[in-house]
């Protein structure tokens, strides 16, 4: 049995753990990643998970996943906005230098993606683009169980796809952007200009509650969402959509009219092909994944 560890470096909890080739998590650990106290600290901490999870196993490598944007060849880490001081930071040859052994580093939303291709929900298929709706929007594309990466890093980063030209601003992303409009920041956001506390929870809520209000901000993120897969469908066509992430905590309130509203822009003949299902893994994604890009 081959085992790897896998960490899941987050702006607010780090957490390592053990996999088998299964994807069976055999220990874990976590802590806090105070992310203010700077690139070295937090790699000290890192490294210290992962020897309380390795102790005496013989591993074939360790995988990282964290926030971008990050060099997924060479492992260097490029100004994340939730982790400050983080500029430049070769991450990938520094842990390999402290273990001897192979480290490989990419962003959260592919590693995630590579879990849920290779062990959840579109295990099978050749081709999956994992969406990720959350406090922002991201995703990845994996062809036979491999992040399809681009030229420079940032394939299948659908956060940034405009969707409503000269829309919302926002001061790291194009105006009118996915993540400006679909995500549970900004469904948030929208509800609490219009009177609804409590962030995007709160606004599913009101809107099952049918709230006119609520639910036309809840119509509104979903027909953003339609757009963006709609585009994914022409451009790359994969053989399944997984879609995970917080918002999908209200997958009947969601997914279902995502899957009448993708319809209505697309080609005829796609109409019927296009798969969207419920991500699998749930929280355990990014440890997984990080694992697996090994």
């Amino acid at each position: 049995m081959t085992l790897r560890i896998g960490v899941d470096l987050g702006g607010t909890n780090i957490r390592a753990a053990l996999l088998d080739d299964k994807g069976t998590i055999l220990r874990e650990v976590s802590e806090k990643t105070e992310a203010h106290l700077g690139p070295g600290r937090i790699i000290s901490k890192l490294i210290s998970l992962v020897e309380r999870v390795k102790r005496e196993e013989k591993v074939r490598g360790i995988g990282i996943g964290c926030p971008g944007p990050l060099d997924a060849k060479t492992g260097i880490i490029l100004s994340p906005p939730n982790l400050p001081g983080w500029d430049m930071i070769p991450l990938a040859s520094m842990v390999e230098k402290h273990f001897q052994l192979p480290v490989k580093v990419d962003n959260d939303a592919n590693v995630a993606a590579v879990a849920e291709s290779v062990l959840g929900a579109g295990a099978g298929c050749e081709s999956v683009y994992y969406l990720t709706v959350s406090t922002g929007v991201g995703g990845g594309f994996v062809i036979n169980g491999k992040v399809f990466q681009g030229a420079n890093g940032y394939a299948g980063e659908i956060g940034n796809m405009i969707v409503v030209p000269n829309g919302v601003k926002h001061p790291a992303l194009n105006a009118g952007a996915l993540e400006t409009l679909a995500s549970g920041t900004a469904i948030g956001v929208t509800g609490k200009a219009k009177g609804i506390h409590g962030g995007a929870e709160a606004v599913f809520r009101e809107a099952r509650a049918l709230n006119k209000v609520a639910q036309k901000i809840v119509d509104e993120a979903i027909e953003y969402l339609a757009i963006a897969i709609a585009n994914l469908t022409h451009a790359i066509n994969p053989e399944v959509f997984v879609v995970g992430g917080g918002v999908m905590n209200s997958e009947e309130q969601v997914l279902l009219p995502l899957r009448e509203k993708v319809k209505e822009y697309v080609y005829p003949g796609l109409k019927e092909s296009v798969n969207i299902i419920p991500a699998k893994l749930g929280s355990n994604s990014g440890v997984i994944g990080a694992g697996f890009i090994i």
